[in-house]
């Protein structure tokens, strides 16, 4: 796989600012190496943004990971165990990871909210809007850390 990880950050930030939510934001920076067509990738991730549908739970650039994990990782059958298994290692690898560097995975914490849940209603993307949030840059470390680890697996020696 070859790719330049801080063009892949900077996608994921640049689509986070056209409008896209965090869990596109993260799965179209690297859809393209998923063999995932755009469309399908944005329609597939959309749910998930604002921490699923602005309840404001797991945030939405880690469940981007979590989509990611399941095409490097993948389960098609769930009768087997193992497969299943390094699907959930990577999800929980990608979690932990984010969690390191942000102090959390839920969406809410992340934003300092005091509510669960919000209208379902998307806020407006406004110059006031990116100065409140952080999520540009929650994007960015999701999409640097599924790079990292795409690095990391592509000089792993072959066995």
């Amino acid at each position: 796989m070859d790719f330049i990880l801080e063009e892949r950050v900077e996608k994921a930030r640049d689509l986070f600012r056209q409008g896209y939510n965090c869990s596109q934001s993260v799965f179209l920076a690297y859809n393209d190496l998923l063999g995932v067509e755009s469309t399908l990738a944005a329609t597939i991730s959309g749910p998930l943004g604002g921490g699923m549908g602005r309840l404001r739970e797991v945030c939405g650039a880690v469940s981007g990971m979590s989509l990611i994990a399941g095409f490097l990782a993948p389960c098609p059958d769930p009768a087997v165990r193992q497969a299943k298994a390094a699907t959930y290692a990577l999800v929980q690898e990608f979690a932990e990871r984010f969690r390191a560097e942000n102090g959390a995975i839920v969406c809410r914490e992340l934003l300092g909210l005091a509510c669960r849940k919000e209208e379902p209603v998307p806020a407006e993307r406004t110059a006031e809007y990116y100065k409140k949030r952080p999520c540009v840059e929650l994007v960015a470390c999701a999409a640097r850390i599924v790079g990292e680890y795409l690095q990391r697996q592509n000089a792993a020696p072959e066995e």
